[in-house]
């Protein structure tokens, strides 16, 4: 179990980040229409420079921590202000840093930390949790419960419960192999994260992510002992927890001697390419963390460096690909995807109508503010409809999962696949093998 240390020991970066933001910020307003919170609210108070005022007068003491926990809670989190701002304000770690100081001031209930800290980061934790919970739904538990209106009693845990996706028949949970070489001449080495709920969720992402790496001549390692990135600890304000997690990712990856650390995870690839200004200020892992961040690669921006390597069978499709935040705003990756599946023959590529605006998933946010998540999946989904795609395409596994959901619900013919899985798909037809 992860041993997490009291927040209020660690040094806060708040005045850091708001001292920099301040002096950067030239209230503009730039930000303000790609703020999803404020779009829909009209709340200065729910955009970016509302809440950079907020946390100045924290960091001057004129506010305490908890008078603004609602303002940074209620923040998304997508970063798409950071796109939009011409000056560069890195509002990520300004959240980053409120959320933690709130938290070193109101620690979250017990149940919480729990699960953020213990739970999460414990690949046996989660493999219990799943096989309860895949149980729960192939018993005819789930579909009895919903048949019989129980949840109107209770809406609000009935409105969470609804988001569960199907997980896979555990069977699917197998391990992937160490070692996976390389097919044809070699390009490198590559250590794959395999992340902490993908292995139980969407065990044939990593599948497909392994198969499309070796097939374009990368040997694949996959190092034993993963746990969670960190990102779910260091966004809910459990910074200490977070840098302990970044600690024990540094020493297995290193260990490995791969050329670049890969992730198929958008908010995971964001949180490993941020170790290096997470522990900064630590003299034993600072200039560890800077070199280890700056060998991370989504693994579509690893791919899109080079023509992939074919035969590719055609896959007369329409896809529409949709941008995860984290990997637009957070790693600044636009393009890369697109190129891959544009390289996909007979494949018809949809750019999709503020696909830069967020879809609600937000780490656990369509978990804590169900009413707000699903305003903004809805907008989604009315774009993605009118395109009539047969794939949605987006490379994050939480915004995987919600799309999946907001497709059943709209009765939306549409799988919703990680670009990576497309190519899986590509070369596993091209070899007449079956789909990963």
């Amino acid at each position: 179990m992860l041993e997490v240390a009291s927040t209020a020991s660690a040094p806060s970066p708040l005045h850091r980040a708001v001292q920099h933001a301040q002096t950067s910020c030239i209230k503009c307003g730039f930000c303000l229409p790609k703020c999803p919170t404020y779009r829909l609210t009209g709340n200065e108070a729910a955009s970016p420079r509302g809440r950079l005022d907020l946390l100045y007068l924290v960091a001057q003491g004129e506010l305490a921590a908890t008078d603004i926990a609602a303002a940074l809670d209620f923040c998304l989190g997508c970063r798409a202000c950071e796109t939009a701002c011409p000056a560069g304000v890195a509002f990520g770690e300004l959240l980053v840093a409120g959320r933690a100081t709130v938290t070193a001031a109101h620690p979250k209930p017990w149940l919480v930390r729990w699960l953020l800290c213990r739970l999460v980061p414990s690949p046996a934790g989660l493999r219990v949790a799943a096989l309860f919970l895949r149980l729960y739904q192939a018993s005819g538990m789930q579909k009895l419960l919903r048949a019989s209106g129980l949840w109107r009693l209770a809406p609000a845990l009935g409105a969470r419960e609804a988001l569960l996706p199907p997980l896979p028949p555990w069977r699917t949970w197998r391990r992937l192999p160490a070692v996976t070489p390389a097919v044809g001449t070699g390009k490198g080495t590559v250590a794959l994260l395999t992340g902490c709920v993908v292995p139980v969720l969407l065990p044939q992402l990593n599948q497909a992510t392994v198969q499309v790496l070796a097939r374009n001549g990368y040997r694949v390692l996959v190092p034993a002992g993963q746990r969670c990135c960190g990102a779910l600890q260091a966004h809910a304000g459990e910074l200490e927890a977070a840098r302990q997690l970044a600690r024990h990712h540094l020493a297995l990856f290193e260990a490995a001697g791969a050329d670049w650390v890969i992730s198929n995870a958008a908010g995971c690839g964001a949180m490993l390419k941020e170790y290096g200004e997470l522990l900064r200020d630590d003299p034993r892992f600072a200039e560890r963390a800077a070199a280890f961040s700056a060998r991370v690669r989504d693994v579509s921006e690893l791919l899109a460096s080079a023509p992939l390597r074919g035969p590719l069978a055609p896959l007369p499709l329409r896809v529409a690909y949709d941008d995860p935040c984290h990997l637009l705003h957070g790693q600044g990756i636009a393009a890369p995807p697109r190129q891959l599946l544009r390289q996909v023959p007979a494949l018809e590529l949809l750019e999709v109508p503020e696909s830069d605006w967020c879809c609600g998933s937000a780490g656990i946010y369509n978990l804590v503010h169900p009413e707000m998540a699903q305003q903004l999946l809805e907008r989604k989904l009315r774009h993605l409809a009118a395109l009539r795609p047969q794939v949605i395409a987006t490379g994050n596994p939480g915004c995987i999962v919600q799309l999946r959901y907001g497709a059943t619900r709209h009765g939306l013919a549409a799988e919703v696949l990680h670009p990576v899985e497309v190519l899986a798909r590509a070369y596993g037809e091209a070899a007449g093998a079956p789909q990963p």
